[in-house]
């Protein structure tokens, strides 16, 4: 399973190095969203083939279903409903833990820290990679390349 974060991961904070890709140039216009353009519709390929289930872990929603799954080439995915997280670590990681029932995962996101991974060590059954990306570039393919490797 790969809860997968859109701000940061996805979607780069300061934009990509590459003029935006047509589909997603219309689709910030579209939505009135400039910061669409900054997506990368072949991440949508690249994490297909990481061969995981993946799960938006986002505040997107279900406006990640609507907007991102289609320009991503993506069905629908589950969302996980947050709660409100407390405690040192993330707010996301306690609902990701309980979402992932002692299942392996791979956590993506941009504001992973050191407290994240102390507590899913402790609190969690299973394998886990709380995979950090830079979030003001976006996944890389050095990061898919770290996803497939702890998975295989």
């Amino acid at each position: 399973m790969l809860f997968l974060d859109v701000d940061g991961p996805l979607i780069p904070l300061h934009g990509r190095a590459t003029t935006a890709h047509p589909a997603a140039a219309a689709a910030a216009e579209h939505y009135r969203n400039p910061l669409l353009a900054r997506l990368d519709p072949e991440d949508g390929p690249r994490l297909r083939s990481l061969g995981c289930d993946l799960v938006w872990a986002t505040t997107w929603a279900d406006d990640a279903n609507q907007v991102l799954g289609p320009l991503l080439g993506l069905p629908a995915l589950p969302t996980v409903a947050w709660t409100d997280g407390s405690g040192s670590e993330h707010w996301k990681t306690r609902d990701l833990v309980a979402w992932a029932a002692d299942r392996p995962f791979v956590w993506v996101d941009d504001e992973i820290g050191a407290a994240d991974r102390s507590w899913v060590a402790r609190n969690h059954g299973a394998p886990a990679l709380l995979h950090r990306v830079m979030g003001r570039i976006g996944l890389t393919e050095a990061d898919f390349d770290a996803i497939r490797d702890w998975a295989d």
